[in-house]
């Protein structure tokens, strides 16, 4: 048997996962669901949301959901790149997890919104109040007294 997978997951900010035994792997690409088990041919794919799961040399599982990213194995190294992930070593803790974050980034794009509105108002209100000031000067387009 070929020796295990190292697999390395990382965002721009962090490694959320980095472990040296890892004898299996499930994701899902564009095609579908795949597995991808120790001494497999290099591959490369980009990946969907999912839910990425795994198996360690010691029988403990892992998983780590993605909003999609880039896998690529190569030389038993499993890369994968995304820019938001979530590691849980359960799947209904995992699933809490990602409902949570779910909800702040609504929060805080209805958060964003609002400030967006506000300072849209905000600023059309200057606005008024400078024509209105313009408005007070002597205005007589016909030339009437």
């Amino acid at each position: 048997m070929s020796a295990p997978l190292h697999l390395l997951i990382a965002t721009p900010q962090q490694i959320l996962v980095d472990c040296a035994d890892v004898v299996s792997l499930r994701g899902e690409d564009a095609s579908g669901g795949f597995g991808l088990l120790p001494g497999h041919v290099d591959y490369l794919t980009v990946l969907e949301p999912t839910v990425l799961r795994w198996r360690r040399a010691s029988g403990e599982r892992g998983y780590c959901a993605v909003r999609g990213g880039v896998l690529s194995l190569s030389g038993g190294e499993l890369r994968i790149a995304c820019r938001e992930g979530i590691v849980g070593e359960r799947l209904d803790e995992l699933a809490a997890r990602v409902q949570e974050a779910r909800e702040a980034q609504r929060d805080s794009a209805r958060r964003a919104r609002v400030e967006h509105l506000r300072l849209h108002t905000r600023a059309v209100r200057q606005l008024v109040r400078y024509l209105r000031a313009e408005g007070e000067t002597p205005f007589n387009p016909e030339g009437e007294p």
